[in-house]
């Protein structure tokens, strides 16, 4: 008598364990479409840049201390209004340079208020270019904002 209930009790479990996995994994599975604004010109080492984002929404992200350095902590702020992402992250990467994967996410602390902490590795050069790229992940898609900025080794 038990043993009939055992093969769809598996494949119920079975089915739920799949089913959480997708779930929690959707977007590596279907990832939301991506929509990456061009670049504007505001320069992080100058200051906090302020960015209107598609829906009526803005961006204003900022990067600490200035000027920012290499291989010290760095504190990123990313402050949202009029949209609500579930989660933000920041891409950095080399413009003319593979340096390597650095995408901090940044911790919710208030509501549209996102904070993290990533360090810039040392370049071969004195000059480095940067592209900090601001991930908002919406509930239908990605928004990535553009920042470019140098860093100068000491």
């Amino acid at each position: 008598m038990a043993g009939r209930w055992l093969l769809p009790a598996v494949a119920l479990g079975l089915g739920a364990v799949l089913g959480a996995g997708w779930w929690l994994f959707r977007d590596y599975f279907e990832p939301p479409e991506a929509v990456t604004l061009p670049l504007d010109g505001c320069d992080p080492q100058k200051g906090a840049c302020i960015r209107k984002l598609p829906g009526g929404g803005e961006l204003r992200f900022e990067i600490t201390p200035r000027p920012i350095p290499v291989v010290k902590p760095l504190r990123l702020v990313a402050r949202v209004k009029g949209l609500r992402p579930r989660r933000v992250e920041v891409d950095f990467s080399g413009v003319s340079m593979n340096m390597g994967y650095n995408r901090p996410r940044l911790k919710q602390v208030t509501s549209g208020r996102f904070e993290g902490e990533t360090m810039l590795s040392v370049c071969i050069r004195q000059r480095m270019d940067w592209e900090a790229k601001v991930l908002l992940y919406l509930p239908d898609k990605v928004l990535a904002v553009p920042f470019r900025f140098d860093t100068i080794r000491e």
